[in-house]
């Protein structure tokens, strides 16, 4: 699942305050000795699973008798504003969701506890990129909670049209496939509708390629882009812009599940909901588009499927709470192995392979399982955020896509702007 990064995570005189206390064994009570909890989470879980919600409160309460546990529910938009602003003060929350992404800045600035992976289930089974996302400098700063995949969806009878008659599982099925598609619809037709900002699908074909955004050296990082294996991949990308892609090359991703439910395009490399968005009624232009869908396993040029970008949320606990030990039980409880079966019941990866693996004996789930196996993930640095906001993957792809810019002119351009901030905490 998506989350947008929150640039602006720190508010004034938020980090003095952390830094004080940032000396403190629990922050406060004892597991045993804790009166209250409070948990913040979005309304995701409010709407969609307050029942593993009331699992997790029920296995403290009765180890606790008397400990009162509040929840409060935010959406996305707003979360973090009211993150920031409450971490300033000595109201911080015990247990906070945040979105995978966002997690790097606030880890980066000291805002949640180390914790300990040996207390949670299955952490040594995490899914590698929700590893990645709770990790800052070799230390463990949250829990993986849930994540959501990409996979690639088309249409089956358009397939058909064009003597395909199933899914590929290499990329020369799929090239051949989408060639033959591709002629039999003509250019006012994308075979595979991919607009050229969505970095979370070029970057696909970058790690497919061996390459990476950026690499670690000690405490810093340099952009990567331009190296031979990211310049591959890059290429592998604008191959099937130049070949597919006959819509407007410089739109971002947001309305894609509209434009495929309007019949102009064959298929798409997106989130696991996007095909389902566009077979809803009001968007289904086509007629009947939920029954000529077909999920599959993106395929990638090197030979394996394509690693995919894991969106999904992870659970953390500020430096500032006052009952850290009882938090992390809390979180501890509701990330077990109960938990993450409710939360695939509701239609969720789980944050770890052990759970994931029945999963793809599933036929209703074998695809996202079998693609979220291989995953990338951003840089964990501290200036990332300030790579997200100047858009310099966006402007990067858009530059390529349009032929302003070479490849490898475009890639190091963009690594020249990316070493100027992806250190800058």
């Amino acid at each position: 699942m998506k989350r947008k990064l929150i640039a602006a995570i720190g508010v004034a005189g938020m980090m003095v305050s952390l830094a004080a206390c940032g000396g403190s064994d629990n922050g406060g009570d004892k597991a045993g000795g804790a009166k209250e909890l409070t948990v913040w989470l979005t309304v995701d879980a409010q709407n969609n699973w307050p029942d593993l919600v009331k699992a997790a409160d029920d296995a403290i309460t009765k180890k606790y008798p008397g400990i009162k546990i509040k929840h409060e529910y935010y959406g996305w938009p707003d979360k973090n504003t009211k993150l920031d602003a409450v971490l300033a003060t000595d109201k911080a929350p015990d247990v906070v969701e945040m979105g995978n992404t966002e997690m790097i800045g606030y880890m980066a600035k000291g805002a949640f506890a180390e914790v300990d992976p040996a207390k949670f289930e299955n952490s040594d089974k995490w899914l590698d990129a929700l590893k990645e996302s709770v990790t800052y400098n070799g230390k463990t700063y949250g829990v993986p909670y849930y994540a959501g995949g990409r996979i690639g969806t088309w249409r089956k009878d358009v397939a058909a049209e064009a003597g395909v008659k199933a899914a590929p599982k290499t990329w020369a099925e799929l090239t051949a496939a989408l060639d033959k598609i591709q002629a039999k619809k003509g250019d006012k037709f994308s075979a595979w509708y991919q607009p050229a900002p969505d970095w979370y699908a070029a970057m696909s074909f970058v790690f497919d390629a061996g390459g990476s955004i950026a690499e670690q050296d000690g405490e810093t990082w340099r952009a990567n882009l331009s190296s031979p294996e990211s310049v591959k991949g890059l290429t592998e990308y604008k191959k099937v812009l130049d070949a597919y892609m006959h819509g407007d090359k410089t739109k971002d991703e947001a309305d894609r599940p509209v434009v495929f439910g309007q019949g102009n395009a064959g298929t798409v490399f997106a989130a696991a909901w996007e095909g389902a968005t566009a077979a809803d009624p009001k968007n289904d232009k086509v007629g009947g588009l939920k029954d000529k869908l077909e999920n599959f396993v993106m395929p990638g040029p090197s030979g394996k499927n394509l690693p995919v970008f894991l969106g999904g949320s992870d659970l953390a606990v500020p430096v500032k709470s006052k009952s850290r030990d009882v938090a992390t039980e809390w979180i501890a409880a509701f990330t077990g192995p109960q938990g993450q079966k409710g939360l695939v019941a509701k239609g969720n990866l789980p944050n770890n392979k052990a759970d994931l693996a029945p999963l793809k004996a599933d036929p209703a789930t074998a695809v996202p399982a079998t693609a979220a196996e291989s995953s990338w993930f951003v840089p964990t640095a501290p200036g990332w955020g300030q790579v997200e906001k100047g858009q310099i993957l966006k402007t990067m792809l858009v530059e390529i896509a349009n032929g302003k810019k070479s490849v490898e002119a475009a890639a190091k351009d963009a690594d020249a702007a990316i070493d100027k901030v992806i250190n800058t905490k």
